[in-house]
């Protein structure tokens, strides 16, 4: 019998049929990242029920010298949660693994399987009036547990901070099999080194995250969103300070993009109407919120735009009148990527700037570009607030994909040192996944890699959990 015969012959005894894929056709879809840019062969997909069914894999694949990828929505943009080339390995996908097993509205917290939604465990702590504040264009699709083992961030970080602000506890399955239940509901605890910090934002490279207890906040009950167009992004930045020195955390939402990024989230297959009616250079989407009666979020809005227009800093305005209208808004923002995609794809980067330099930073970009490929787009929009910045590159209009290729490497390498040279970082929220390793390496301390492999080679030894994503293959 084959070893790999024997690996499968082992998962057949210890997990039931639901939970196996062995089949080439039906294991596919599972092996390519959400971009089409990395497809490699897995042995079999694993979809456990439970985090017993989990234990049992790791203890198995263990057992054969067998690699581990851990698998939620797979809605990666640097391939973290698809199998690398030349080496055994499975896909373990936790979809299965739904179950919110507790909701404690007077503690304000949920507890939740990793397989679960992030659109699913928001819509259960919305059902009790509470808010699990996270947005992400992908939330249908993402998982809780990929939401943990990447840190996201999304649309309202400005104001509530990434995944792990929201994180008491958590439950992980380590690469020898064992489990670790760290699912305290607790505020406060102050007992030795935090360690649910290690697995959140690895990447699943040192456990694999089966549940977590979360912290939910008291829902707004007033929204107030409106999208501003301007003629430059320094009167976009005067307009984000202005507004947060108006409402500090009441302002939850401000979004930045350009006429480009609302070129694209107007093509079709998307349904979306420019709310202006004429290409403006740069755009602002912004949301407030309040609680109670006593405070209305949309008069105080029309109050603080005026000032703005009074000002010259606003060109137009169009601020939501319902829930629908808020909907649509939120759709020229959400809808960039996958305008992008019609397109035929992007080389696409994540980057972080202190905030003051955010223009700095978009000017040299553009400058740089403008000398290496002259003719390619640079499509900009990200979160102002906390100085997160999506540069991606298009092709020339109706220019071929593949003409980027020959740029991509001179294109990644100018936007990573625009971004360092500003005492930023090359990934803001995206995580290194198998894309960005070489930049890991050249861009973070040695010291920091020599802790990183520390506690890496600490816990998994073999180099069995997600290998060759967030620290190089070679390593082992």
């Amino acid at each position: 019998m084959s070893a790999g015969d024997e690996l499968k012959s082992d998962l057949s005894k210890a997990l039931p049929a639901q939970s196996l894929i062995f089949e080439r056709e039906d294991a596919r879809p599972f092996e390519s990242d959400w971009r089409g840019l990395v497809s490699n062969s897995a042995e079999a997909v694993l979809l456990p029920a439970d985090t017993e069914e989990v234990a049992r894999i790791v203890r198995i694949c263990a057992h054969h010298r067998v690699a581990i990828v851990p698998q939620g929505g797979n809605t990666s943009l640097v391939a973290g949660a698809v199998p690398i080339p030349n080496r055994r390995q499975v896909i373990l996908n936790l979809r299965r693994m739904r179950t919110v097993r507790s909701l404690d509205r007077t503690n304000g917290t949920m507890t939740v399987e990793a397989g679960l939604t992030l659109a699913e465990a928001k819509a259960a702590a919305d059902a009790e009036g509470l808010l699990l504040p996270v947005g992400l264009a992908s939330e249908g699709s993402c998982q809780v547990g990929g939401n943990l083992a990447t840190n996201a961030g999304g649309v309202q970080a400005l104001s509530y901070g990434s995944m792990r602000s929201h994180v008491l506890g958590i439950e992980a399955v380590l690469p020898d099999g064992r489990i670790w239940n760290g699912l305290r509901a607790l505020h406060k605890d102050n007992t030795g080194i935090d360690l649910k910090q290690l697995f959140i934002g690895s990447e699943g490279i040192i456990g694999i995250i089966t549940a977590a207890t979360l912290r939910l906040h008291h829902k707004p009950n007033r929204f107030a969103t409106a999208i501003i167009a301007l003629d430059s992004l320094d009167a976009a930045m005067t307009a984000f300070l202005r507004l947060k020195a108006a409402y500090e955390h009441d302002l939850t939402s401000c979004e930045y993009f350009t006429s480009q990024g609302m070129a694209l989230a107007l093509k079709p297959p998307a349904q979306n109407r420019d709310p202006f009616g004429e290409s403006h250079d740069a755009y602002v989407l912004v949301e407030v919120t309040a609680q109670g009666a006593d405070r209305d979020p949309a008069a105080s809005l029309a109050d603080a735009l005026a000032g703005l227009f009074e000002d010259d800093i606003v060109q137009d305005a169009v601020v939501a009148q319902s829930d629908t209208q808020r909907a649509a808004l939120w759709a020229l923002r959400e809808d960039i990527s996958e305008g992008e995609r019609t397109e035929g794809g992007s080389v696409k980067h994540d980057i972080a700037v202190p905030i003051s330099a955010i223009p700095s930073t978009v000017r040299r970009l553009h400058a740089d570009l403008a000398k290496l490929f002259p003719e390619a787009r640079l499509n900009i929009f990200g979160h102002l607030g906390d100085g997160n910045l999506h540069v991606n590159v298009l092709p020339p209009a109706g220019g071929a994909p593949d003409q980027l290729a020959r740029f991509a490497p001179e294109i990644t390498k100018l936007i990573e040192q625009s971004a360092i040279s500003a005492e930023g970082t090359f990934s803001a929220e995206h995580g290194i996944g198998q894309l960005r390793l070489q930049s890991l390496l050249k861009y973070r301390t040695p010291l920091e890699l020599e802790l990183m492999l520390t506690i890496k080679k600490a816990l998994d030894p073999l180099w069995l959990l997600n290998p060759g994503k967030v620290l190089p293959v070679e390593e082992e």
